[in-house]
């Protein structure tokens, strides 16, 4: 019902801004990620979960190329042309036609796939979301699934989720310049109702999980946005790679921590900083979590999939060291409430986010609790919601 009225907003919107109806309007989930943080530089394992909060994109063709967006969020309209954007493919993205905030992902995701060779055409757009941003969400892929999915439509050409969630990644990779993996687009554009989505970033083939009937998915945003948090990722990243280059020097099969283990990491440790094992021991626990949390799902042992959030929020807390006092804050309310299993910080950290996992009977009580908790220690107010496993992004016709 939710999505519903969101889809109607959008074509609402399109019609007062442009003046005539939109053809259909595309509508892209924002996700949680329920364990496997950072797991994407090192061919590991993560599942996130698609939410029932999402973007809506109402769009229809034009009879030139130019691509003209309006979001109601920023309140602002952007608009290029296509033909320009299509001789700068053959080099490295010229980003100042598109630089510059929400608009530069969706001109990223023109140029990628122009540069794949798809033939696009012109179109108006006007964007609406219930999906709060810079709330470790990853609103900004469900933002550049709805325009892939818009651009794919007005073209006529046949979606492939996987395919195109990996244009999508270029797009912010090469075109926004923001270093991403790929489990924010995949899930956005593939998840299915009901379920999260196992990833295997090493293959990148992907498993349906289904959520136990009796589970909720709680989301608590603590208010705080990880200012710094991009630079702050890249120098854990670092420290990954230098670990995994050491022990590549002794251990010729090691491509990334998937390969490697505790004796491993044991074996190379008095070489390296502390803080690179440290951080890299992290990952080295966590890329295996997914896997023993989809099987926990399969049995619907609530218990021990609480137990493995539990571990992995400790564990980015103390050896990764992305946490803060607010998520910390939220995930000590949440377990301290009969009837939340598990909980965790999602998404980069710093800020964002956390994820809790609570029995069905007990949502309101937990969300109530924290709210309260949360206030008195913090001073600062936390949105609660339920998050439904939604399906991947759609089109809808009008």
């Amino acid at each position: 019902m939710v999505r519903e009225h969101l889809q109607q907003k959008a074509a609402q919107l399109f019609e007062h801004r442009f003046g005539y109806a939109p053809s259909a309007v595309a509508v892209a989930p924002g996700r949680v990620n329920l364990i496997g943080e950072p797991t994407d530089d090192n061919d590991g394992y993560v599942l996130p979960l698609a939410i029932d909060r999402h973007i809506a994109a109402a769009f229809a063709p034009r009879g030139d190329r130019v691509l003209r967006v309006y979001s109601s969020e920023f309140q602002q309209v952007r608009e290029l042309s296509l033909e320009a954007l299509e001789r700068r493919t053959e080099s490295a993205p010229d980003r100042r036609s598109g630089r510059g905030g929400w608009f530069g992902y969706l001109a990223g995701v023109a140029w990628a796939l122009l540069a794949a060779g798809y033939r696009l055409r012109g179109a108006d757009v006007a964007i609406v979301s219930d999906l709060p941003v810079d709330a470790g969400l990853s609103s900004s892929a469900a933002l550049e699934i709805a325009m892939a999915r818009a651009l794919v439509a007005t073209a006529e050409i046949d979606w492939d989720p996987h395919l195109f969630a990996r244009f999508a990644q270029r797009a912010e990779r090469e075109f926004a310049g923001v270093a991403c993996g790929i489990m924010d687009q995949l899930s956005v554009a593939a998840s299915k109702e009901g379920c999260a989505l196992l990833v295997d970033y090493r293959s990148l083939d992907t498993r349906d999980v289904p959520v136990p009937d009796d589970a909720r998915i709680v989301v608590f945003d603590s208010g705080v946005r990880g200012e710094g948090a991009a630079s702050e990722y890249a120098d854990r990243r670092g420290s990954c790679t230098r670990v995994v280059a050491a022990l590549k020097k002794r251990y010729g099969w090691v491509h990334a921590l998937r390969d490697a283990d505790d004796a491993l990491l044991a074996e190379v440790a008095g070489e390296l900083d502390p803080t690179d094992v440290r951080r890299a021991s992290h990952v080295v626990a966590e890329t295996r979590r997914p896997l023993a949390l989809a099987n926990a799902f399969a049995g619907g042992d609530l218990a021990r999939a609480g137990r493995l959030m539990m571990h992995s929020h400790a564990s980015l807390r103390d050896l990764y060291e992305v946490s803060s006092p607010e998520l910390d804050t939220l995930v000590e309310l949440a377990l301290e409430q009969p009837g939340c299993t598990g909980a965790r910080l999602t998404g980069i950290g710093f800020g964002g986010s956390v994820v809790a996992l609570v029995e069905a009977g007990s949502v309101e009580r937990v969300m109530s609790s924290v709210e309260t908790g949360y206030e008195a220690r913090r001073h600062r107010a936390t949105t609660a919601f339920v998050a439904r496993a939604a399906g991947g992004a759609t089109v809808v016709t009008l």
